[in-house]
């Protein structure tokens, strides 16, 4: 017994050995109590291997111990056995057998931060903020975020069912989501108006900032000029990778601090600058953001925010101000590990607080921006007719890019360009003066 239990101690010595990458090292303060604690846990593990009712397998038992350790620190905070952390790099590669949600452990219940834009959860109806008390016949109390990620995915057809509890619905309500090959187009752009871009950016992956590069050329060619102005949608975009937030940023600043981070080690105090290559021309931008806008989305949105580059424009983001590690182990598992906070340009930490907008617009429904429409001349009885527009007047008009019916349903978007088109006429009358 003695033997096992000396062999078991070493074991576990050198699996906390491995978590030492990067400097994580055991606090060296109380040796002593330290090595009681891992005693313990030896003393544990040799109890359950010799006496458990059936076989057990150690490795599995060590895996289940270290997933209740990282469970004990942050909700972000997790271990991936090796499967976990080969679905976790195709999630960045951008395609992945799924529903396309991106979720979080908040206090023990299963939060979803917001469906991604074109996949089935979206089309389903799952919105931010959903709480996920079911997946099929599993209930999700208590349930590991990973494990809830591994429910979730599977092959293309395969359909699954979510109990959802949200505020406002007097019960929860089911949703049975048929599942498919979640291939991730993070940035997607368009001409809303003659010499007015939208992009949109759903998530950061791998290409995204060089994807964005490429497609504000584009549009600058189907523009056939300069743009007079830009919408940037953040919106339900959950985050990702921190070095593609920062290159997003550094295409719109020519120089200055983007992010910064905090944490207990060296390594993770690092500070990023803007440089000037490359930087988009001065156009007026706006940034839409909403709750589903969390991390690196934040970052963006902080950084322009706070060098005065954009407009922010929405409802409150999430909150998400920290910045995991990942952190490979010896056989293909690894540690996603809270290391740092991050901090804005003005020293800002929007860690459980959230960017506030410039201009704080919620998004209304159709019927609410219709039941807002007010009487007009037009609408009376027996008004005058219109007088006809000169043919002078007419030419070019049928030139004019019109927006889209969905574009005039996203009362977000409208109020974002009328603020762009207010500053070039501003800057106009200014000219003019």
């Amino acid at each position: 017994m003695r033997q096992i239990k000396r062999r078991l101690f070493l074991f576990v010595a050198l699996m906390l050995l491995l978590m030492t990458v990067g400097g994580l090292s055991l606090a060296v303060a109380n040796q002593e109590s330290d090595y009681q604690a891992l005693e313990l846990f030896t003393d544990v593990l040799s109890i359950v291997r010799k006496s458990y009712v059936e076989a057990t397998d150690t490795t599995e038992l060590i895996y289940g111990a270290l997933r209740g350790m990282l469970a004990t620190l942050d909700p972000h905070s997790s271990f991936l056995t090796p499967d976990m952390y080969q679905d976790m790099k195709d999630d960045t590669q951008g395609e992945f057998g799924g529903l396309g949600i991106d979720i979080m452990l908040l206090d023990g219940v299963l939060l979803v931060v917001t469906p991604i834009e074109d996949t089935p959860a979206f089309k389903a109806g799952i919105k931010a903020g959903d709480k996920i008390i079911r997946i099929d016949d599993y209930s999700t109390k208590d349930m590991e975020l990973m494990e809830a990620v591994r429910l979730m995915r599977g092959p293309k057809g395969e359909s699954i069912r979510l109990t959802i509890q949200r505020e406002g619905l007097p019960e929860p309500k089911e949703f049975v989501i048929t599942r498919d090959l979640i291939k991730l187009q993070s940035v997607k752009s368009r001409l809303l108006e003659d010499d007015y871009g939208y992009v949109r950016l759903s998530q950061f992956q791998e290409r995204t900032a060089s994807d964005l590069k490429t497609q504000l050329q584009t549009l600058r060619e189907a523009n056939s000029a300069e743009l007079k102005g830009l919408i940037l949608d953040l919106r339900n975009n959950p985050g990702g990778l921190l070095d593609q937030a920062v290159l997003v940023s550094d295409l719109f600043l020519a120089d200055g601090l983007i992010v910064y981070t905090e944490g207990r080690e060296a390594e993770s105090r690092l500070k990023f600058q803007a440089q000037k290559d490359g930087t988009e021309p001065e156009y007026p931008l706006v940034v839409l953001i909403n709750g589903g806008s969390a991390s690196a989305a934040e970052i963006v949105a902080g950084a322009l925010h706070d060098h005065d580059r954009a407009v922010i424009l929405g409802e409150q983001s999430f909150g998400k101000g920290s910045v995991q590690s990942v952190i490979p182990l010896g056989d293909y598992s690894a540690l996603r590990l809270t290391t740092a906070r991050y901090y804005t340009p003005a020293g800002i930490s929007i860690q459980a607080r959230g960017i506030t907008p410039d201009i704080l617009v919620p998004q209304l429904t159709l019927q609410e921006q219709e039941g807002r429409q007010q009487l007009r001349e037009k609408d009376m009885q027996n008004h005058f007719a219109p007088q006809p527009i000169t043919p002078a007047i007419l030419q070019g008009a049928s030139d004019k890019k019109e927006l889209s019916a969905e574009d005039r349903n996203d009362y977000q978007l409208m109020r974002a360009l009328d603020l762009l088109k207010g500053v070039n006429i501003l800057n106009r009358q200014h000219s003019a003066a």
